[in-house]
């Protein structure tokens, strides 16, 4: 499911969101690395496309070229930061973290 990174309402359209596209719910910019398939954050520039330009606000509009709305399933952004804590807690359990 393609939806907002920051309330969640699912994208409906079938292509990508234009440079300046809106979250009819919210108003965040859906055009933006947030919602991005190539966002990681800690990798170089927290992008995985080698070829992007650097973004310094990764919530607001840009004109990224490589942009892909990313499928985050059925919980979107939720989902995603559960798994991602499930994955932490048990790297922490392997080596002895907190």
């Amino acid at each position: 499911m393609k939806s907002c990174h920051a309330c969640g309402t699912e994208w409906a359209d079938k292509g990508s969101p234009g440079f300046s596209a809106e979250c009819p719910k919210c108003a965040a910019y859906l055009h933006c690395c947030l919602n991005c398939k190539f966002y990681s954050p800690g990798v170089h520039h927290d992008c995985r496309e080698p070829q992007a330009e650097h973004v310094r606000e990764r919530d607001q509009r840009n004109t990224c070229e490589y942009f892909l709305f990313a499928d985050r399933g059925p919980g979107g952004a939720d989902d995603e930061k559960a798994r991602s804590a499930a994955a932490r807690e048990k790297l922490d359990k392997l080596f002895g973290g907190k």
